[in-house]
């Protein structure tokens, strides 16, 4: 095979070379091909052979497919047959020498790229959406042979010292990963008070270097990561590529973790769902955060979108659920808007669908109806193209629900009947039981809003939100059996069947609380007080209130004045003096769920509503 010719040729020519050698019978083990494969690629030019080994492949299974004359068909076959145990010894080539090959790759690729595009070629091959991603001894190995380079290219330098770097500052914490959740004990996910306890505080204390120490103090105290980045204007290459594989390990440790705790198999999807969302925000802060920086800034948001897009992919990847117990803090509160504006540079794929159905979720929760259809709007449209027929489903879903929050029944009606009929043709069940819930809410509340006495309606549209609730028991999906007890408690509230109303809505509440999901946890407690208030059960209704009204304003949702004002009619009805002994007799119960800090808060959110 002669050296002169190019490589895709001299590949196809050893192709070529082992098919007739196996034809003519001088080949008699496939362990015989793999060694002339071992012998004749070069290290670092797989994707060469790959591309040539696809070609004599197709042209081969064509040939085979079309040919008249069965000699020359027959003749085409031995060969095709010789080319697959090529390509299966190939295969094995690959899994052998894949570390090789990749590092091979990395180190070529990070050399040649321009100083602008360095960091984000070195970004991709810590991708973990590649075949094959960089482990951590793959990563040392890079490291050793970027120092190599060094005194050729200080940033080839940055790279490796940051690579061994941010791999020592991972070792220290991997071995005290999760010493936080038994310190913190009253909680799981990233809130606590802040400075003293919690994750950041405790990684804080693990690792030596100063970067990764003053980010994690950072984010202890609830300070943004946009501050951290203010607060370093001079951070080095070094420094930022160890703080990027801290944080990517660290994530990973995280989920890999949360994903094995079978025991508790809502906690660690909840928790897994937490981590990636958290530490997609975390990322895309600091992309706005080095926007004077662009190489920092691109690559911050192409670990974000590396993130996401691994989220996107698992299987309880929350289509039907965003704002999650465990994400929490003040500084990351809104920090789903930061997702928004680098995901307008993805072209439309799976998973920006099903990210865009995240945000139009979280959106509706905070009371942006239009932003919440726009995304839901665009979301459907890729999924359609993408064939992603449950999150097409989704979005329908969740565009009847946002409509009923616009009080457009009509259309809320048309898209829940539009999900109805494509998750029963696809069978999606999640997707049915979200379209009978979603189909009766909305009848109920058009009937209401028509003022329409007729029972009959409104029997017809629970007899819907029933049949949901039976699927999604089935189902034993707690995220859409949150939701069925909530529509149903708050029909019933609507249809002045309080008793009924408040079964619902508090077995709705501890269904949430399960689930996780703050913004149902809030609205079962808002429309609880508002049904103990019917009943005249004032105190009931204050405690319901209070709590409701505090977890919605958490995550900035604007419902949270719907129980501020009824508790502001209760306060005036009763009298301040009343009001303070009933808010005050049921002090120990809200403590338990929200804290000495949240008790102290609703006073002044009620202040703030009567002062707004």
């Amino acid at each position: 095979m002669s050296e002169s010719l190019p490589l895709q040729d001299r590949y196809l020519a050893l192709i070529d070379e082992i098919v007739e050698t196996t034809l003519k019978g001088k080949i008699s083990s496939v362990e015989q091909v793999y060694q002339m494969l071992l012998k004749g690629i070069a290290s670092g030019t797989g994707e060469v052979f790959e591309l040539a080994l696809s070609d004599r492949l197709t042209t081969l299974q064509t040939q085979v497919d079309t040919e008249k004359d069965e000699l020359k068909k027959s003749k085409a076959t031995r060969r095709l047959r010789a080319i697959k145990t090529i390509q299966s010894q190939w295969q094995r080539w690959q899994e052998q020498n894949k570390a090789t090959e990749v590092i091979s790759l990395a180190v070529r690729e990070i050399t040649i790229a321009t100083n602008e595009q360095r960091l984000a070629v070195f970004l991709r091959f810590l991708d973990p959406n590649q075949k094959y991603p960089l482990n951590l001894s793959q990563l040392q190995q890079l490291a050793k042979a970027l120092q190599q380079f060094g005194a050729a290219n200080p940033d080839l330098m940055a790279i490796s010292t940051g690579i061994t770097n941010g791999i020592a500052a991972w070792q220290r914490i991997q071995e005290n990963l999760l010493s936080w959740m038994y310190e913190q004990k009253t909680s799981l996910g990233f809130g606590g008070v802040p400075g003293e306890r919690g994750p950041w505080a405790s990684w804080a204390k693990l690792v030596k270097s100063e970067i990764p120490q003053t980010f994690f103090r950072t984010l202890a105290l609830e300070q943004s990561p946009i501050e951290f980045t203010q607060k370093q204007p001079n951070i080095t290459l070094s420094d930022w590529v160890e703080l990027a594989i801290v944080l990517q390990f660290l994530q990973r440790g995280l989920v890999t973790w949360f994903d094995q705790q079978a025991y508790d198999i809502q906690a660690g999807p909840k928790l897994s769902i937490s981590t990636f969302l958290t530490f997609a925000v975390i990322w895309s802060q600091l992309a706005a955060g080095f926007q004077t920086q662009a190489a920092y800034s691109n690559g911050a948001s192409l670990i974000m979108l590396q993130i996401l897009r691994t989220f996107a992919q698992r299987p309880y990847f929350p289509l039907y659920g965003g704002i999650f117990a465990s994400f929490s803090g003040s500084s990351l509160r809104d920090a789903l808007d930061y997702l928004d504006e680098p995901l307008r540079s993805v072209e439309g794929t799976q998973e920006k669908a099903r990210i865009l159905t995240l945000l139009g979720y979280s959106q509706r929760a905070l009371g942006r109806y239009p932003r919440s259809i726009n995304f839901h709007q665009q979301a459907l449209e890729i999924a359609r193209s993408a064939k992603d027929s449950p999150c097409e489903i989704a979005n329908l879903n969740h565009l009847s629900r946002t409509y009923v929050q616009e009080k457009n029944y009509p259309e809320a009606i048309n898209y829940s009947q539009r999900a109805l009929i494509l998750s029963r043709q696809a069978g999606d069940k999640t997707g049915e039981t979200n379209a009978l819930v979603n189909l009766g809410y909305s009848e109920v509340m058009q009937a209401q809003q028509l003022e329409n006495s007729e029972p009959e309606v409104y029997e017809s549209a629970i007899n819907y939100l029933e049949q949901g609730l039976k699927l999604a028991e089935k189902l034993g999906d707690l995220q859409t059996q949150a939701l069925c007890f909530s529509s149903l408690g708050i029909a019933y509230l609507v249809t002045a069947q309080h008793e009924n109303a408040i079964k619902y809505l508090e077995i709705g509440f501890k269904t949430a609380q399960v689930s996780g999901d703050l913004y149902l946890q809030g609205r079962n407690l808002a429309y609880l007080s508002e049904a103990s208030y019917h009943l005249l059960n004032f105190e009931k209704a204050i405690y319901t209130g209070s709590l409701g009204m505090y977890l919605l304003e958490q995550i900035s949702s604007q419902e949270w004045r719907q129980p501020a004002g009824l508790l502001t009619i209760i306060k005036g009805q009763l009298g301040t003096d009343k009001f303070q002994v009933l808010l005050q007799q049921n002090r120990p119960k809200i403590i338990s769920v929200i804290g000495v800090d949240g008790y102290d808060h609703i006073p002044q959110l009620l202040d703030e509503y009567q002062n707004g």
